[in-house]
């Protein structure tokens, strides 16, 4: 199973951006998809989450800015972000968890960094 992001970059506070994460070789469904955030210094933390069945979950710093959706013909999961603050700046990861194999995968990371 592989997963691939794309869509990080620099924006000013205020912008937006979109994450993408599409993933490939995987026969089973994908129960949960998410999006996590490691900071310098910092561990990770959840910043949204996906069930298949289209359940969402926020980290409360991002509620009401960020919005989680997926295209499960497309194995794909993406991050709307808006009204970006430089707190959201981080390495952001994206995650699936199958459960017919129990077992969950992780993206290489995309750097968001949000700067005037």
């Amino acid at each position: 199973v592989q997963l691939v992001e794309s869509g990080g970059g620099l924006v000013q506070p205020g912008g937006s951006l979109r994450l993408s994460c599409a993933v490939t070789g995987s026969i089973f469904s994908i129960n949960i998809m998410g999006w996590y955030r490691q900071a310098p210094g910092k561990q990770r933390e959840l910043v949204a989450g996906i069930t298949i069945g289209g359940s969402t979950r926020y980290a409360d710093s991002v509620k009401g800015r960020f919005t989680i959706s997926r295209d499960n013909a497309k194995n794909t999961v993406y991050l709307q972000m808006n009204s970006l603050k430089p707190e959201d700046t981080a390495v952001y990861y994206c995650n699936v968890y199958i459960r017919f194999v129990d077992s969950d995968y992780w993206g290489q990371g995309t750097q968001v960094t949000v700067s005037s």
